[in-house]
């Protein structure tokens, strides 16, 4: 997400055209008023309906026009590719907000996910022990000839990996594990789920003071180390640093996206076939995912002036739902947009305006995977992406599971789908049972 939390709002600067500005402001808000009537129902982008499949509203939301403003959800909807990618690098106009902010803790910790000695050490660890976890994981199941991918598979490694890359003892993941979910899922908006994840948050900062003091005297090789000898500007790193820096991160990215791409393969048997014969595909089937089933429906962004963009008048301090669901099937950018297709040539050759570093990520929107990058390459000194990395990691997992089975099926009563629990929940594969011949 956006490195700039919480950004002071530019006010706008009188001039002597105010008073031409100020009727030209009257003049969009009129024309938000005319034209054809909109695609969707007051709320309808707020039901089950949505949350099961929300692509048939999207395709509506973009086949009206650039934008749409949902006056009962109080939101303007970008769905149009270019436009969305548009507002992800306008840092000048738009700005997220942490998680923090929605907890009402803006000042709960400092967020050091832009250090570049954690990045460095974060990438280092993840990189040490991916294989492992993933061979660990595998095993588990492997001789059972079955398996849920969804929870025995993809939601669980991510977290045992967080766990091993910032030296989480392995006795202590359990209860960490269940802290940290309940930290992140009270961000929103529901009370009971904000007060829980409040508390885990304190909780964490008790667990994780007695291992900082540790890691200062006796330093290990994991990213809880790094920062324990960390100098920055202000205070020593302390325990709500970490914790402030847990919470800003994301794990759900790459469980959602690995159970969704499973989900796709085992869907579509000519192209988990493919992929099992060319194991290069792996990769690719991935970021074909991240376009086609993105679990982040979309990314949130705040005006931070009134801004006239898409023919409406967006006020200062308007949320801005940049729909990655609905830009990743935009038919004007990808041939096909609705189909799976591992490999497609528009994906993987793309190179969109400003959207990513080119350390080898293509043109689907993932918003939860970080800020759109402006640089043509990789900054010196800087580690790879955290686009990369899930990808890197959620191939590793993959040839995992390929080498330990094969005649891997769905279950044949199983119908898995695609849906989300709530709002701003992932939208993925929750169960995808499986069996398999052992290797």
């Amino acid at each position: 997400m956006s490195s700039d939390y919480g950004s002071p709002t530019v006010e706008h600067e009188a001039s002597a055209g105010d008073d031409e500005a100020g009727y030209r402001s009257y003049e969009v808000y009129q024309r938000e008023r005319v034209g054809s009537p909109p695609p969707v129902k007051p709320g309808q982008l707020r039901t089950q309906d949505y949350l099961d499949d929300p692509y048939t509203l999207l395709a509506n939301l973009r086949h009206y026009g650039p934008a749409f403003r949902d006056w009962q959800g109080n939101a303007f909807w970008i769905t149009h590719y270019n436009d969305v990618t548009s507002v992800l690098v306008d840092s000048a106009n738009f700005a997220t907000r942490s998680k923090r902010w929605f907890y009402g803790l803006a000042s709960f910790g400092r967020d050091l996910r832009s250090n570049v000695p954690f990045l460095t050490a974060q990438a280092a660890g993840i990189d040490k022990h991916a294989s492992t976890v993933a061979h660990e994981l595998v095993q588990a199941f492997a001789s059972r000839g079955s398996a849920d991918l969804a929870t025995e598979f993809a939601a669980v490694f991510p977290l045992q990996l967080l766990g091993r890359a910032w030296g989480i003892p392995d006795a202590d993941l359990p209860v960490f594990a269940e802290r940290y979910l309940r930290m992140q899922r009270g961000f929103r908006w529901n009370t009971a789920n904000q007060e829980a994840g409040k508390q885990a948050m304190l909780q964490l900062v008790q667990y994780f003071t007695p291992l900082l003091a540790a890691r200062r005297a006796d330093p290990q090789d994991d990213v809880l180390s790094t920062l324990a000898k960390l100098e920055i500007d202000g205070p020593a790193i302390n325990a709500h640093d970490v914790v402030a820096t847990l919470l800003e991160g994301d794990h759900e990215t790459l469980h959602g996206a690995l159970a969704n791409m499973w989900f796709l393969l085992l869907t579509h048997p000519e192209q988990l076939d493919m992929v099992n014969n060319t194991r290069r595909l792996v990769k690719y089937a991935y970021l074909e995912t991240l376009r086609h089933s993105t679990p982040v429906l979309s990314g949130e962004r705040f005006a931070k002036r009134e801004v006239e963009r898409f023919g409406l008048l967006i006020p200062e301090g308007a949320l801005v739902i940049c729909s990655a669901a609905g830009a990743n099937r935009d038919e004007t950018i990808f041939a096909n947009a609705d189909q799976f297709v591992v490999g497609r040539k528009d994906l993987v050759q793309r190179e969109p305006r400003g959207q990513y570093r080119a350390d080898g990520l293509p043109a689907g929107i993932t918003p939860a995977l970080g800020t759109p990058s402006k640089f043509p390459a990789l900054p010196v000194g800087r580690p790879r992406s955290l686009y990369a990395i899930t990808r890197d990691v959620a191939t590793i997992a993959s040839h995992a599971l390929l080498d330990a089975t094969s005649n891997l099926k769905l279950v044949p009563s199983a119908q898995p789908v695609l849906k989300s629990r709530g709002y701003g929940e992932l939208h993925t594969c929750w169960h995808l049972p499986v069996t398999f011949t052992s290797k």
